[in-house]
Protein backbone atom coordinates (compact mmCIF):
# COMPACT_ATOMS: atom_id res chain seq x y z
CA UNK A 1 0.00 0.00 0.00
CA UNK A 2 1.42 3.54 -0.96
CA UNK A 3 1.66 5.63 1.69
CA UNK A 4 2.40 8.93 0.13
CA UNK A 5 0.22 12.29 0.43
CA UNK A 6 -2.92 12.11 -2.35
CA UNK A 7 -5.18 15.21 -2.92
CA UNK A 8 -7.97 15.68 -5.58
CA UNK A 9 -11.01 17.82 -6.23
CA UNK A 10 -13.55 15.32 -4.32
CA UNK A 11 -16.41 17.22 -6.55
CA UNK A 12 -18.08 17.81 -9.73
CA UNK A 13 -15.97 20.21 -12.99
CA UNK A 14 -18.67 22.17 -13.01
CA UNK A 15 -19.44 25.36 -11.42
CA UNK A 16 -20.98 24.84 -8.00
CA UNK A 17 -22.20 26.56 -4.52
CA UNK A 18 -19.62 24.18 -2.83
CA UNK A 19 -16.27 22.39 -3.63
CA UNK A 20 -14.27 20.22 -1.75
CA UNK A 21 -10.26 19.37 -1.72
CA UNK A 22 -9.50 15.92 -0.01
CA UNK A 23 -6.25 15.23 1.04
CA UNK A 24 -4.88 11.68 2.70
CA UNK A 25 -1.90 10.65 3.47
CA UNK A 26 1.31 11.59 6.25
CA UNK A 27 1.18 14.59 7.30
CA UNK A 28 -2.26 15.54 5.56
CA UNK A 29 -3.29 18.70 8.41
CA UNK A 30 0.29 20.02 7.92
CA UNK A 31 0.62 20.37 4.16
CA UNK A 32 -3.43 21.51 4.44
CA UNK A 33 -2.19 24.05 7.07
CA UNK A 34 0.37 25.54 4.83
CA UNK A 35 -2.25 26.69 2.71
CA UNK A 36 -5.18 27.24 4.88
CA UNK A 37 -4.98 30.40 7.13
CA UNK A 38 -7.64 30.55 10.30
CA UNK A 39 -8.81 33.46 11.14
CA UNK A 40 -7.89 32.83 14.96
CA UNK A 41 -4.17 32.08 14.20
CA UNK A 42 -4.06 28.90 15.51
CA UNK A 43 -3.36 26.66 12.18
CA UNK A 44 -5.47 24.05 11.62
CA UNK A 45 -3.40 20.87 13.30
CA UNK A 46 -3.91 22.99 16.22
CA UNK A 47 -7.72 22.57 16.51
CA UNK A 48 -9.86 19.96 17.66
CA UNK A 49 -10.24 16.58 15.20
CA UNK A 50 -13.42 16.68 13.12
CA UNK A 51 -14.42 20.50 13.72
CA UNK A 52 -14.73 23.01 10.87
CA UNK A 53 -12.06 25.85 11.26
CA UNK A 54 -13.09 29.51 9.36
CA UNK A 55 -10.47 31.10 7.57
CA UNK A 56 -8.34 32.02 4.37
CA UNK A 57 -7.11 29.37 1.10
CA UNK A 58 -4.18 30.83 -0.23
CA UNK A 59 -2.34 30.29 -3.37
CA UNK A 60 1.55 28.76 -3.58
CA UNK A 61 2.02 32.53 -3.50
CA UNK A 62 0.50 32.51 -0.68
CA UNK A 63 -2.48 35.00 -2.10
CA UNK A 64 -5.83 35.38 -1.17
CA UNK A 65 -7.66 33.18 -3.13
CA UNK A 66 -11.48 31.95 -1.06
CA UNK A 67 -12.54 32.11 2.85
CA UNK A 68 -13.00 28.31 3.39
CA UNK A 69 -14.00 25.87 5.77
CA UNK A 70 -11.08 23.25 6.96
CA UNK A 71 -11.39 20.30 9.04
CA UNK A 72 -8.76 17.05 9.60
CA UNK A 73 -9.04 13.74 11.25
CA UNK A 74 -6.05 11.74 12.49
CA UNK A 75 -4.93 8.04 11.20
CA UNK A 76 -7.10 5.63 12.64
CA UNK A 77 -10.16 7.98 12.56
CA UNK A 78 -10.85 8.70 8.83
CA UNK A 79 -12.34 7.55 5.46
CA UNK A 80 -9.46 6.59 4.48
CA UNK A 81 -7.45 4.88 8.06
CA UNK A 82 -4.53 7.34 7.10
CA UNK A 83 -4.66 11.10 8.32
CA UNK A 84 -6.89 13.39 6.40
CA UNK A 85 -7.93 16.93 5.88
CA UNK A 86 -10.52 18.53 3.89
CA UNK A 87 -10.72 22.40 2.30
CA UNK A 88 -14.15 23.60 1.69
CA UNK A 89 -14.29 26.25 -0.82
CA UNK A 90 -16.96 27.82 -3.01
CA UNK A 91 -17.23 25.48 -5.84
CA UNK A 92 -15.42 27.63 -8.60
CA UNK A 93 -13.10 25.27 -10.80
CA UNK A 94 -10.80 28.08 -10.61
CA UNK A 95 -10.53 28.12 -7.06
CA UNK A 96 -10.26 24.46 -6.56
CA UNK A 97 -7.46 24.61 -9.42
CA UNK A 98 -5.51 26.97 -7.41
CA UNK A 99 -6.13 25.48 -4.30
CA UNK A 100 -4.99 22.22 -5.56
CA UNK A 101 -1.87 23.78 -7.19
CA UNK A 102 -1.09 25.26 -3.77
CA UNK A 103 -1.28 21.12 -2.52
CA UNK A 104 1.01 19.63 -5.37
CA UNK A 105 3.38 22.36 -3.93
CA UNK A 106 3.53 21.34 0.00
CA UNK A 107 4.52 17.76 -1.75
CA UNK A 108 0.93 16.02 -2.36
CA UNK A 109 0.37 14.53 -5.59
CA UNK A 110 -3.10 13.95 -7.91
CA UNK A 111 -5.28 10.95 -6.52
CA UNK A 112 -6.24 8.71 -8.50
CA UNK A 113 -9.51 7.27 -9.44
CA UNK A 114 -11.01 6.07 -6.81
CA UNK A 115 -7.70 6.04 -4.48
CA UNK A 116 -9.29 7.14 -1.58
CA UNK A 117 -12.30 4.61 -1.09
CA UNK A 118 -8.93 1.92 -2.48
CA UNK A 119 -6.97 3.18 0.66
CA UNK A 120 -9.74 2.50 2.69
CA UNK A 121 -10.01 -1.21 1.63
CA UNK A 122 -6.57 -1.22 1.96
CA UNK A 123 -6.43 -0.45 5.58
CA UNK A 124 -9.88 -2.35 6.58
CA UNK A 125 -11.52 0.60 7.03
CA UNK A 126 -13.97 -1.34 4.42
CA UNK A 127 -14.41 -4.51 2.59
CA UNK A 128 -14.57 -4.85 -0.72
CA UNK A 129 -18.55 -5.52 -0.91
CA UNK A 130 -18.49 -2.36 0.90
CA UNK A 131 -16.50 -0.41 -1.46
CA UNK A 132 -18.33 -1.63 -4.24
CA UNK A 133 -21.05 -0.27 -2.29
CA UNK A 134 -19.96 3.48 -2.88
CA UNK A 135 -19.96 3.44 -6.03
CA UNK A 136 -23.81 2.03 -6.37
CA UNK A 137 -24.41 4.51 -4.29
CA UNK A 138 -22.98 7.60 -6.56
CA UNK A 139 -24.85 5.67 -9.07
CA UNK A 140 -27.90 5.13 -7.18
CA UNK A 141 -31.00 6.44 -9.25
CA UNK A 142 -34.18 5.15 -7.81
CA UNK A 143 -35.17 5.48 -3.57
CA UNK A 144 -34.60 1.63 -3.67
CA UNK A 145 -31.01 1.39 -5.07
CA UNK A 146 -30.11 4.16 -2.32
CA UNK A 147 -31.48 1.85 0.27
CA UNK A 148 -29.46 -1.16 -1.49
CA UNK A 149 -26.34 0.40 -1.37
CA UNK A 150 -26.60 2.41 1.87
CA UNK A 151 -27.54 -1.17 3.54
CA UNK A 152 -24.72 -2.64 1.38
CA UNK A 153 -22.03 -0.18 2.22
CA UNK A 154 -22.90 -0.64 6.42
CA UNK A 155 -22.05 -4.35 5.76
CA UNK A 156 -25.62 -6.15 5.19
CA UNK A 157 -24.07 -8.04 2.79
CA UNK A 158 -20.93 -8.84 4.09
CA UNK A 159 -22.64 -9.99 7.28
CA UNK A 160 -24.79 -12.14 4.50
CA UNK A 161 -21.57 -13.77 3.24
CA UNK A 162 -19.95 -14.05 6.43
CA UNK A 163 -22.47 -16.44 8.36
CA UNK A 164 -22.21 -19.05 4.73
CA UNK A 165 -18.30 -18.58 5.10
CA UNK A 166 -18.20 -19.53 9.02
CA UNK A 167 -20.67 -22.21 8.70
CA UNK A 168 -18.46 -23.76 6.29
CA UNK A 169 -14.63 -22.48 8.55
CA UNK A 170 -17.09 -25.14 10.98
CA UNK A 171 -17.52 -27.89 8.53
CA UNK A 172 -13.39 -27.66 7.74
CA UNK A 173 -12.76 -27.66 11.07
CA UNK A 174 -14.55 -31.49 11.33
CA UNK A 175 -12.38 -32.48 8.91
CA UNK A 176 -8.91 -31.55 10.27
CA UNK A 177 -10.35 -33.15 13.11
CA UNK A 178 -10.48 -36.46 10.76
CA UNK A 179 -7.12 -35.78 9.39
CA UNK A 180 -5.79 -34.57 12.05
CA UNK A 181 -6.32 -38.15 13.81
CA UNK A 182 -7.21 -40.73 11.02
CA UNK A 183 -7.59 -43.60 13.71
CA UNK A 184 -10.62 -42.02 14.76
CA UNK A 185 -13.11 -42.86 13.17
CA UNK A 186 -16.37 -40.27 12.28
CA UNK A 187 -19.91 -41.59 14.09
CA UNK A 188 -22.79 -41.40 12.14
CA UNK A 189 -24.25 -38.67 14.41
CA UNK A 190 -20.82 -36.38 13.35
CA UNK A 191 -20.89 -37.58 9.71
CA UNK A 192 -25.11 -36.24 9.66
CA UNK A 193 -24.00 -33.28 10.90
CA UNK A 194 -21.28 -32.60 8.69
CA UNK A 195 -24.02 -33.54 5.65
CA UNK A 196 -26.33 -30.91 7.05
CA UNK A 197 -23.55 -28.16 7.66
CA UNK A 198 -22.71 -28.13 3.45
CA UNK A 199 -26.60 -28.48 2.84
CA UNK A 200 -27.33 -25.40 4.57
CA UNK A 201 -24.16 -23.79 3.07
CA UNK A 202 -25.55 -25.04 -0.18
CA UNK A 203 -28.96 -23.42 0.82
CA UNK A 204 -28.00 -20.19 1.43
CA UNK A 205 -25.52 -19.58 -1.60
CA UNK A 206 -28.28 -20.47 -3.76
CA UNK A 207 -30.94 -18.25 -1.93
CA UNK A 208 -27.38 -15.33 -2.22
CA UNK A 209 -27.54 -15.95 -5.93
CA UNK A 210 -31.22 -15.83 -6.74
CA UNK A 211 -30.63 -12.17 -5.10
CA UNK A 212 -28.60 -11.21 -7.99
CA UNK A 213 -31.72 -10.48 -10.31
CA UNK A 214 -33.49 -8.07 -8.02
CA UNK A 215 -29.62 -6.38 -7.22
CA UNK A 216 -29.05 -5.71 -10.77
CA UNK A 217 -32.30 -4.46 -11.42
CA UNK A 218 -31.65 -1.97 -8.60
CA UNK A 219 -27.85 -1.32 -9.60
CA UNK A 220 -28.63 -0.49 -13.67
CA UNK A 221 -32.07 -1.31 -14.29
CA UNK A 222 -34.29 -2.99 -16.86
CA UNK A 223 -34.37 -2.96 -20.65
CA UNK A 224 -37.31 -1.86 -21.58
CA UNK A 225 -38.46 -2.43 -25.19
CA UNK A 226 -41.21 -0.09 -26.31
CA UNK A 227 -42.34 -1.86 -29.51
CA UNK A 228 -45.63 -1.75 -31.51
CA UNK A 229 -47.02 -1.48 -35.22
CA UNK A 230 -45.61 2.09 -36.72
CA UNK A 231 -47.59 5.33 -35.58
CA UNK A 232 -49.12 3.84 -32.48
CA UNK A 233 -47.54 6.57 -30.22
CA UNK A 234 -43.92 4.70 -29.53
CA UNK A 235 -41.93 7.81 -29.57
CA UNK A 236 -44.37 9.69 -28.04
CA UNK A 237 -44.75 7.31 -24.78
CA UNK A 238 -41.49 7.43 -24.57
CA UNK A 239 -41.01 11.24 -24.75
CA UNK A 240 -44.34 11.12 -21.90
CA UNK A 241 -41.95 9.23 -19.79
CA UNK A 242 -38.85 10.87 -19.86
CA UNK A 243 -39.95 14.19 -19.67
CA UNK A 244 -38.88 15.99 -23.03
CA UNK A 245 -38.73 15.54 -27.11
CA UNK A 246 -36.01 12.95 -26.96
CA UNK A 247 -37.46 10.85 -30.17
CA UNK A 248 -38.75 12.30 -33.27
CA UNK A 249 -42.54 12.34 -33.93
CA UNK A 250 -44.67 12.41 -36.95
CA UNK A 251 -48.04 11.11 -38.89
CA UNK A 252 -45.77 9.23 -41.23
CA UNK A 253 -45.76 5.48 -40.44
CA UNK A 254 -41.80 4.42 -40.21
CA UNK A 255 -40.46 7.43 -39.18
CA UNK A 256 -38.19 5.80 -36.49
CA UNK A 257 -35.94 3.51 -38.02
CA UNK A 258 -33.27 2.87 -35.41
CA UNK A 259 -34.03 2.13 -32.04
CA UNK A 260 -33.22 5.29 -29.52
CA UNK A 261 -32.57 4.76 -25.84
CA UNK A 262 -33.42 6.60 -22.51
CA UNK A 263 -33.58 6.05 -18.79
CA UNK A 264 -36.38 6.86 -16.45
CA UNK A 265 -37.87 5.91 -13.49
CA UNK A 266 -41.50 4.55 -13.50
CA UNK A 267 -43.49 3.06 -10.84
CA UNK A 268 -39.74 3.33 -8.42
CA UNK A 269 -38.36 0.76 -10.80
CA UNK A 270 -35.41 2.40 -12.79
CA UNK A 271 -36.20 1.86 -16.92
CA UNK A 272 -33.70 1.43 -19.63
CA UNK A 273 -36.32 2.47 -22.70
CA UNK A 274 -35.69 1.72 -25.98
CA UNK A 275 -38.02 3.05 -28.33
CA UNK A 276 -37.93 1.09 -31.89
CA UNK A 277 -38.82 1.18 -35.11
CA UNK A 278 -42.58 0.20 -36.13
CA UNK A 279 -42.96 -3.63 -36.47
CA UNK A 280 -44.15 -4.41 -40.04
CA UNK A 281 -43.63 -5.92 -43.59
CA UNK A 282 -41.21 -3.27 -45.43
CA UNK A 283 -39.42 -3.12 -48.35
CA UNK A 284 -37.33 -0.55 -47.86
CA UNK A 285 -33.80 -1.38 -46.92
CA UNK A 286 -33.23 0.61 -43.90
CA UNK A 287 -36.28 0.40 -42.63
CA UNK A 288 -35.72 -3.49 -42.68
CA UNK A 289 -32.88 -2.73 -40.93
CA UNK A 290 -34.64 -1.04 -37.74
CA UNK A 291 -37.34 -3.81 -37.69
CA UNK A 292 -34.78 -6.58 -37.45
CA UNK A 293 -33.30 -4.22 -34.14
CA UNK A 294 -36.80 -3.81 -32.91
CA UNK A 295 -37.20 -7.84 -32.93
CA UNK A 296 -33.26 -7.85 -31.18
CA UNK A 297 -34.57 -5.38 -28.48
CA UNK A 298 -37.34 -7.43 -27.53
CA UNK A 299 -34.93 -10.47 -27.17
CA UNK A 300 -32.69 -8.69 -24.49
CA UNK A 301 -35.38 -7.18 -22.87
CA UNK A 302 -36.87 -7.43 -19.06
CA UNK A 303 -39.86 -5.92 -19.72
CA UNK A 304 -41.63 -5.37 -22.99
CA UNK A 305 -44.48 -2.49 -23.51
CA UNK A 306 -46.33 -3.09 -26.38
CA UNK A 307 -48.34 -0.28 -27.78
CA UNK A 308 -51.74 -0.59 -29.46
CA UNK A 309 -54.03 2.36 -30.72
CA UNK A 310 -57.08 1.73 -28.56
CA UNK A 311 -58.93 4.10 -31.09
CA UNK A 312 -58.13 1.15 -33.64
CA UNK A 313 -59.16 -2.77 -33.59
CA UNK A 314 -57.03 -5.04 -32.96
CA UNK A 315 -55.45 -6.24 -35.79
CA UNK A 316 -53.70 -10.33 -35.96
CA UNK A 317 -50.89 -8.90 -36.57
CA UNK A 318 -51.11 -7.26 -33.07
CA UNK A 319 -51.94 -10.43 -31.30
CA UNK A 320 -49.16 -12.16 -32.85
CA UNK A 321 -46.56 -9.30 -31.60
CA UNK A 322 -48.26 -9.96 -27.87
CA UNK A 323 -47.74 -13.33 -28.47
CA UNK A 324 -44.31 -12.73 -29.30
CA UNK A 325 -43.69 -10.72 -26.55
CA UNK A 326 -45.10 -12.54 -23.44
CA UNK A 327 -42.77 -15.72 -24.94
CA UNK A 328 -40.23 -13.49 -24.67
CA UNK A 329 -40.06 -11.29 -20.99
CA UNK A 330 -42.76 -10.03 -18.89
CA UNK A 331 -45.43 -7.73 -20.80
CA UNK A 332 -47.86 -4.69 -20.13
CA UNK A 333 -50.09 -3.84 -23.13
CA UNK A 334 -49.85 0.02 -23.40
CA UNK A 335 -53.81 0.79 -25.07
CA UNK A 336 -52.27 4.20 -26.34
CA UNK A 337 -54.73 7.63 -27.37
CA UNK A 338 -57.15 7.07 -25.03
CA UNK A 339 -58.14 10.91 -25.39
CA UNK A 340 -59.68 9.64 -28.66
CA UNK A 341 -63.01 7.58 -29.74
CA UNK A 342 -62.10 4.14 -28.74
CA UNK A 343 -62.21 1.37 -31.20
CA UNK A 344 -63.03 -0.84 -28.97
CA UNK A 345 -60.80 -4.05 -27.16
CA UNK A 346 -61.59 -7.35 -28.32
CA UNK A 347 -62.12 -10.66 -26.35
CA UNK A 348 -59.43 -13.04 -27.40
CA UNK A 349 -58.89 -16.22 -26.74
CA UNK A 350 -56.69 -16.63 -23.35
CA UNK A 351 -55.69 -13.90 -21.02
CA UNK A 352 -54.12 -10.87 -22.64
CA UNK A 353 -51.20 -9.51 -20.20
CA UNK A 354 -52.23 -6.71 -18.29
CA UNK A 355 -53.08 -3.31 -19.66
CA UNK A 356 -53.17 0.01 -19.15
CA UNK A 357 -55.23 2.85 -21.19
CA UNK A 358 -52.90 5.83 -21.86
CA UNK A 359 -52.79 9.25 -23.42
CA UNK A 360 -49.20 9.65 -24.64
CA UNK A 361 -50.03 12.77 -26.14
CA UNK A 362 -51.01 14.88 -23.08
CA UNK A 363 -49.37 12.30 -20.76
CA UNK A 364 -52.53 10.81 -19.15
CA UNK A 365 -52.40 7.39 -17.40
CA UNK A 366 -48.64 6.77 -16.65
CA UNK A 367 -49.27 6.76 -13.55
CA UNK A 368 -51.68 4.05 -13.89
CA UNK A 369 -48.41 2.14 -16.08
CA UNK A 370 -46.23 3.08 -12.86
CA UNK A 371 -47.91 0.88 -10.77
CA UNK A 372 -48.85 -1.72 -13.51
CA UNK A 373 -44.56 -1.76 -13.65
CA UNK A 374 -44.31 -1.89 -9.82
CA UNK A 375 -46.83 -4.91 -9.73
CA UNK A 376 -44.56 -6.74 -11.83
CA UNK A 377 -41.77 -6.00 -11.15
CA UNK A 378 -41.42 -5.85 -7.68
CA UNK A 379 -38.24 -4.84 -5.62
CA UNK A 380 -36.75 -6.72 -2.56
CA UNK A 381 -38.53 -7.83 0.30
CA UNK A 382 -38.21 -5.14 3.07
CA UNK A 383 -35.45 -5.88 5.69
CA UNK A 384 -33.14 -7.46 2.78
CA UNK A 385 -31.88 -3.67 2.12
CA UNK A 386 -28.28 -4.24 1.13
CA UNK A 387 -28.22 -8.19 1.13
CA UNK A 388 -28.28 -8.71 -2.76
CA UNK A 389 -25.62 -9.24 -4.93
CA UNK A 390 -25.41 -6.06 -7.44
CA UNK A 391 -22.75 -7.19 -9.95
CA UNK A 392 -21.37 -9.70 -12.17
CA UNK A 393 -17.91 -9.95 -10.00
CA UNK A 394 -20.26 -10.52 -7.38
CA UNK A 395 -22.55 -13.06 -8.53
CA UNK A 396 -19.66 -15.02 -10.36
CA UNK A 397 -17.61 -15.59 -7.13
CA UNK A 398 -20.65 -16.98 -5.18
CA UNK A 399 -21.58 -18.99 -7.87
CA UNK A 400 -17.99 -20.55 -8.01
CA UNK A 401 -18.53 -20.89 -4.20
CA UNK A 402 -21.86 -22.73 -4.62
CA UNK A 403 -20.35 -25.09 -7.29
CA UNK A 404 -17.57 -25.96 -5.06
CA UNK A 405 -20.15 -26.79 -1.73
CA UNK A 406 -22.27 -29.12 -3.90
CA UNK A 407 -18.63 -30.79 -4.92
CA UNK A 408 -18.12 -31.57 -1.28
CA UNK A 409 -21.42 -32.67 -0.65
CA UNK A 410 -20.99 -35.23 -3.56
CA UNK A 411 -17.82 -36.43 -2.54
CA UNK A 412 -19.12 -36.85 1.32
CA UNK A 413 -21.97 -38.99 -0.23
CA UNK A 414 -19.62 -40.84 -2.67
CA UNK A 415 -17.84 -41.79 0.23
CA UNK A 416 -14.78 -39.49 -0.59
CA UNK A 417 -12.06 -39.06 1.48
CA UNK A 418 -11.52 -36.38 4.31
CA UNK A 419 -8.63 -34.37 2.42
CA UNK A 420 -10.28 -34.88 -0.72
CA UNK A 421 -13.76 -32.89 0.16
CA UNK A 422 -12.20 -30.83 2.02
CA UNK A 423 -10.28 -29.18 -1.17
CA UNK A 424 -13.75 -28.70 -2.57
CA UNK A 425 -14.83 -26.76 0.74
CA UNK A 426 -11.43 -24.69 0.48
CA UNK A 427 -12.13 -23.81 -3.09
CA UNK A 428 -15.79 -22.45 -1.80
CA UNK A 429 -13.97 -20.22 1.22
CA UNK A 430 -11.13 -19.27 -1.43
CA UNK A 431 -14.82 -18.27 -3.99
CA UNK A 432 -16.15 -16.67 -0.88
CA UNK A 433 -12.88 -14.64 0.48
CA UNK A 434 -13.14 -12.88 -2.93
CA UNK A 435 -16.56 -11.25 -2.87
CA UNK A 436 -15.80 -9.83 0.51
CA UNK A 437 -11.68 -8.99 -0.54
CA UNK A 438 -10.22 -11.50 2.01
CA UNK A 439 -8.21 -13.47 -1.10
CA UNK A 440 -9.20 -11.17 -4.25
CA UNK A 441 -6.39 -10.53 -6.80
CA UNK A 442 -4.78 -7.38 -7.18
CA UNK A 443 -5.68 -6.97 -10.85
CA UNK A 444 -9.33 -7.81 -10.22
CA UNK A 445 -9.11 -4.55 -6.99
CA UNK A 446 -7.52 -2.74 -10.02
CA UNK A 447 -10.25 -2.94 -12.15
CA UNK A 448 -12.84 -2.11 -9.58
CA UNK A 449 -11.72 1.37 -8.38
CA UNK A 450 -10.50 2.15 -12.29
CA UNK A 451 -14.98 2.61 -11.95
CA UNK A 452 -14.36 5.48 -9.46
CA UNK A 453 -14.46 8.92 -9.83
CA UNK A 454 -11.14 11.03 -9.05
CA UNK A 455 -11.70 12.36 -5.79
CA UNK A 456 -13.57 9.33 -4.19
Amino acid sequence: MENDLIAAVATGAARSAIGVIRLSGPEAAKAAGAVFQSLDGKGLANHPPRSLVYGTLVDREGRAIDRILATWSPAGHSYTGEETAELQCHGAPAVLALGLEALFAQGARQAGPGEFTKRAFLGGRLDLAQAEAVMDLIDAETPGAVRQAAGQLSGALSRRVGEIYDGLVDVMAHFHAVLDYPDEDIGPFEEKELWAGLEEAYGRLTALLASYDSGKVLARGVPCAIVGRPNVGKSTLLNALVGYDRAIVTDVPGTTRDTVEERCVLGGVLLRLIDTAGLRETEDAVERIGVARSRAAMERAGLILVVLDQSRRMTQEDLQLVEEAVALAPTILVWNKSDLPSGGIPTVEGELPPGVEVSAKLGLGLDKLGETVARLLPGPADGTEGELLTNARQAEAAGRAKESVWRAAEGLRAGFTPDAVLTDVEEALSALGELTGQSVREDITARIFQRFCVGK
